[in-house]
């Protein structure tokens, strides 16, 4: 970590807790802690009431574990989405991805991970007996999932799909087209492969 015993101990402890942060390195930390010493103070103190905000007022959806304000997020209060589908993702961030689309209109359930026995991570870790709720109590007609191209992804969605046959053995399961590489994290990939991934997404 770049910290020195010639700065502040406050400054120092700002560069660590920065490093912290997913995709910051030591120099980026340093380079941010820096930048917000030389900010107006107004505007710091805006910076830090968002992030205490940030904790106290946002909200997992009950429905489908999105983030949200309220105890339902806005995408399952929206009554002119396709109340039909729903689309299972990995995290908040791959919901937001296919929302910069512009061009699924149906619902999310958010998984909260994948399975991952590497990791610890098996079916009761994640938020799937929601999603078999909602399909046993609601009339929808197909679900997509949208898990990571990779080795956890794959593993989940069959996992899903098994189980799926169970609760509502009439649903059809869809998984978007491979037009996203092996491997890749959704929120990293542009607009355009997404469009064609779930434009040619295939029944499971």
């Amino acid at each position: 970590m770049v910290t020195s015993s010639a700065s502040p101990k406050i400054l120092n402890q700002l560069i660590e807790q920065l490093g912290k942060l997913p995709g910051i390195g030591p120099k980026s930390a340093a380079r941010i802690a820096f930048h917000l010493v030389n900010m107006p103070e107004n505007q710091v103190t805006e910076f830090a009431n968002t992030l205490i905000r940030l904790k106290s007022e946002l909200k997992f959806c009950t429905i489908c574990h999105n983030l949200g304000e309220k105890e339902v997020c806005n995408i399952c209060s929206d009554e002119s989405r396709d109340q039909t589908q729903i689309m299972l993702v990995e995290d908040v961030l791959d919901l937001i991805a296919f929302e910069r689309l512009h061009e699924y209109r149906g619902l999310y359930h958010v998984l909260g991970g994948v399975i991952s026995p590497v990791n610890g991570i098996g079916p009761n870790e994640l938020f799937l007996t929601s999603l078999f709720l909602r399909f046993a109590k609601g009339n929808f007609q197909e679900l997509i999932i949208a898990t990571n191209p990779n080795l956890e992804g794959e593993a989940t969605a069959m996992y899903v799909k098994n189980e799926m046959s169970k609760v509502a053995s009439e649903i059809k399961i869809s998984r978007i087209a491979r037009g996203v590489p092996s491997g890749a994290d959704l929120d990293y990939t542009d607009k355009y492969t997404l469009s064609r991934a779930l434009i040619g997404r295939t029944e499971l």
